[in-house]
């Protein structure tokens, strides 16, 4: 194991040294991490990934240039690429169909897969996913602003969830450490919207008539009091894709596999089953 908790194993899919868990046996499930300072998929992911591995092959991947993931400075980083890689982890994998766990930014690709390859998706569960367009909330606005030190770390964390006694001081120096690897700044800037200096800077995911034509099983999950990603982007998903369900966290932010940790874990095992 390196000294950062959070390596894996390495595979090559869209010409990039890709880090990864694989855990479990059963049918193939993705969790898919969001964006931000010190993000990859084990520190999305840690807290349920052997719960969901006792039911499932659960693979856990850094998507390109997040994580422990190679980043290429010459590259565009878009969605059209991100998709391209979560197809080459698949082919390296052998995995042809999957059902997909996205948190926030990985629900986004979550839908950027069902839009451009429908095939490859079984079903998709979307944990505070951006959608439509709405205002950029000070929690996305710090992802950019952040200069790596425990106490930035702290102060971006505790926009998440709602109840800040989750955050442990553990949680913030392994946030913090990733972080701080050099360059990793610089390469999260590149990948995130920069902040309008004056004015609000609008955040454009997957607009409605886009998912409207998602065809899979979907389970759209959000926090009521999410200060990150509006509820309203929620609403929009569950309002358009044809076969979606919504269940609103009450009392619940932008984690909702880490602040209502219980029932996730239910309402994805009994829809993935």
């Amino acid at each position: 194991m390196s000294t950062f908790e959070g390596i894996g194993q390495t595979l090559l899919a869209a010409d990039h040294q890709t880090n990864y868990f694989d855990l479990g046996q059963g049918k193939p499930l993705f969790l898919l991490h969001g964006s931000g300072p010190g993000v990859s998929g084990w520190t999305n992911w840690k807290g349920v990934m052997p719960d969901l591995a006792e039911q499932f092959r659960v693979i856990v991947p850094d998507i390109a240039g997040f994580g422990f993931t190679e980043f290429k400075e010459q590259n565009k980083y878009d969605i059209k690429l991100w998709v391209r890689h979560l197809i080459g982890i698949m082919d390296a994998l052998g995995i042809e169909k999957a059902s997909f766990v996205g948190n926030s930014f990985g629900g986004a690709l979550s839908l950027g897969l069902a839009t451009f390859d429908p095939s490859r998706v079984e079903r998709l569960v979307l944990l505070g996913t951006p959608a439509g367009e709405f205002e950029q909330t000070p929690g996305l606005r710090s992802a950019w602003e952040y200069e790596p030190s425990l106490e930035n770390m702290e102060h971006a964390m505790r926009l998440f969830p709602h109840d800040q006694t989750i955050i442990t001081a553990e949680m913030v120096e392994s946030r913090y450490k990733a972080s701080a690897r050099p360059g990793a700044q610089d390469a999260l800037r590149k990948l995130l919207p920069k902040p309008n200096a004056e004015g609000p800077t609008i955040v454009k995911g997957f607009p409605e008539h886009v998912v409207a034509k998602i065809d899979a099983p979907t389970l759209v999950l959000h926090g009521r009091e999410d200060q990150v990603v509006p509820p309203s982007c929620g609403q929009l998903l569950a309002r358009a894709i044809p076969n979606a369900d919504l269940h609103l966290f009450g009392r619940c932010g932008h984690w909702v596999q880490t602040e209502r940790r219980t029932e996730f874990l239910q309402l994805v095992r009994h829809f993935c089953r």
